[in-house]
């Protein structure tokens, strides 16, 4: 757990921290901004458009985050009959917060690329920014309910199976767990990490 590196490498659990916070931030400020953007006002009238962490951060997920290693945030409301496109407004909500996270992490991967960074600490940091970036960007398109990439498979589901759209919402905690162990044996090794590589040009030593 993230916890015991904060008693054996304190500098990398602060590296953590710091990278999943501010990931997370983003992430939910996107969807916010999304939002917004379609013309639903929620986010904006609950506070929601700001970069400010106490905003977007749920009590348990925080926690999570700073003990685990991996959290969540408050998600993001909106109002469906406010939006401007009623069929793609859900879904690009939602594929702005994995949007930020690959933009994040291809904006820093481009600095340690092409940058000449002589401050080993700094390129560890950004390396473990971009990386938990791309696990955040690859881990919410699977399309899984309560994931964000479920929302681009209902934009885009069958009318004839519109009677079964309810139970796959309902896929909750069981699908998660499948979530989860797809980015252990799949999402990580071989998505995650090629893109890593491909964006910074290193290799994950961490």
């Amino acid at each position: 757990m993230l916890i015991d590196t904060l008693f054996t490498n304190p500098v990398s659990y602060l590296m953590m921290a710091v990278s999943l916070l501010f990931a997370l931030t983003v992430h939910e400020y996107f969807h916010a901004q999304m939002a917004d953007w379609q013309g639903d006002k929620t986010a904006r009238e609950m506070g929601r458009l700001t970069v400010n962490p106490l905003a977007h951060l749920d009590a348990m997920g925080a926690l999570f985050i700073f003990t685990v290693g991996f959290g969540w945030g408050k998600p993001v409301p909106f109002n469906y009959y406010a939006l401007k496109n009623k069929r793609w407004g859900p879904a690009l909500i939602a594929l702005a917060g994995p949007l930020a996270n690959f933009t994040m992490a291809l904006a820093v991967g481009l600095i340690l690329r092409l940058g000449h960074i002589g401050n080993v600490q700094l390129v560890n940091f950004f390396a473990m920014f971009v990386w938990l970036n791309v696990i955040l960007g690859v881990f919410n398109l699977i399309p899984v309910p309560p994931l964000d990439g479920s929302h681009l498979i209902l934009a885009v589901w069958p009318w004839k199976w519109e009677k079964h759209r309810v139970a796959f919402m309902r896929g909750g905690f069981l699908a998660i767990i499948v979530a989860m162990f797809f980015m252990m044996y799949i999402g990580g090794p071989y998505i995650a990490r090629p893109i890593f590589s491909l964006i910074t040009g290193l290799p994950i030593t961490f």
